[in-house]
């Protein structure tokens, strides 16, 4: 796994498990690594991974079954849709529509 340096890694980490969700390459209730097995497949500090999984539980993306591992939620897709929608329409459309009347580009042109 190849990060960048704009996005904190365990936010990288937590949009590549999301992404795996959303293409339905992880269903509901699928086990996920465990934070080793991850931190060693993508070469980082099992610590970072951990932080991701916190995320992600507190997210509702995830569950723990202690002593057992990691699970995917049930309804995760559903959630991850939701709260992938709000972000980009709060903090991505915006720039896109102010990029368009710079460059005076028209919505119907697009379309």
């Amino acid at each position: 796994m190849e990060f960048t340096g704009n996005k904190a890694i365990y936010l990288q980490i937590c949009d590549t498990i999301c992404e795996r969700i959303l293409s339905g390459s992880l269903q509901e209730n699928d086990r996920i690594m465990s934070v080793r097995e991850y931190g060693a497949e993508i070469g980082v500090n099992p610590n970072t991974v951990m932080r991701t999984y916190e995320k992600l539980t507190a997210d509702g993306i995830i569950f723990n079954r202690r002593g057992i591992g990691y699970f995917v939620s049930e309804g995760a897709r559903d959630r991850i849709l939701e709260n992938s929608r709000k972000e980009f329409i709060e903090n991505e459309w915006p720039a896109i529509v102010r990029k368009m009347e710079l460059l005076g580009i028209n919505p119907k042109d697009i379309l």
